[in-house]
């Protein structure tokens, strides 16, 4: 009995593949070749500067009522005032960022909870022990004008930094920060990397998370990137601000 039950699926086995390859050449279909796998992504080539990318996606136009997601990041330009001409220098690597690496706001709470204005708080007395007392930010006016020129400054990178280039080792890039830049006390930054805020070489050290295809930028240690690898006409752009992971802080080492 087991010999004829081992017969009787060998014959219906090969009825089976007798079937598929009818059925193949029934709709005119050739069985399945060897062939060599290639990896091919979007092209990442976007056709336009690194201005226009920005302009685009900041405030509402007619063309493009909704897609305002470098809204807080135009303004903080702005009230730095920083000319968007920087952003049509050629061989730069720019960080942009997102709304939610500026501002994350909590509807139901009507605060900011996350963010560069949550990680880098109003500074508005000290205590008793020299400790500061601070409150998230809502506004970039808030903040020491210089200050937020030298944050901008940092997030622009000279030579090209895209994922090509950059491997799991971190690698030192040379911001349009100058050195010796120290952040002023008037918000948390100003205490922070040994109360100095800012990298006092005007470095930003980058690198892969990990080997995989899709393995995202890390910057400083600390925080990777939402997307990335824009090719704009003059340079490439990598945006950050993901949700739980979003300010980016201007110096490198532990923080």
């Amino acid at each position: 009995m087991k010999r004829m039950f081992k017969t009787k699926w060998t014959y219906s086995a090969i009825i089976v593949a007798s079937l598929l390859m009818t059925s193949c050449s029934l709709f005119d279909l050739e069985l399945q070749k060897d062939y060599d796998y290639e990896h091919k992504t979007l092209d990442p080539n976007i056709g336009i500067s690194a201005r226009k990318f920005l302009e685009n996606r900041s405030y509402e136009t007619v063309e493009n009522p909704t897609d305002t997601v470098f809204k807080w990041m135009r303004k903080g330009l702005e009230y730095a005032g920083i000319p968007l001409e920087e952003f049509e220098k050629a061989d730069r690597t720019f960080i942009f960022l997102h709304n939610e690496a500026i501002k994350t706001w909590d509807t139901k709470t009507k605060k900011v909870t996350a963010g560069l204005f949550f990680d880098f708080p109003i500074v508005t007395g000290v205590d008793g022990t020299g400790k500061p007392i601070t409150r998230p930010a809502t506004k970039w006016e808030e903040y020491n004008k210089d200050d937020v020129r030298n944050y901008f400054l940092y997030l622009m990178l000279q030579g090209n930094y895209n994922f090509d280039k950059l491997t799991i080792e971190n690698i030192k890039a040379k911001t349009m920060l100058p050195a010796n830049t120290v952040a002023s006390k008037s918000s948390l930054l100003g205490y922070m990397n040994e109360g100095k805020g800012f990298d006092q070489e005007g470095l930003m050290v980058l690198r892969l998370v990990n080997n995989s295809d899709l393995a995202p930028i890390q910057i400083n240690n600390k925080t990777t990137n939402r997307s990335g690898g824009y090719i704009v006409t003059n340079g490439v752009v990598h945006v950050f601000g993901s949700k739980g992971n979003t300010t980016v802080y201007p110096f490198s080492g532990a923080l």
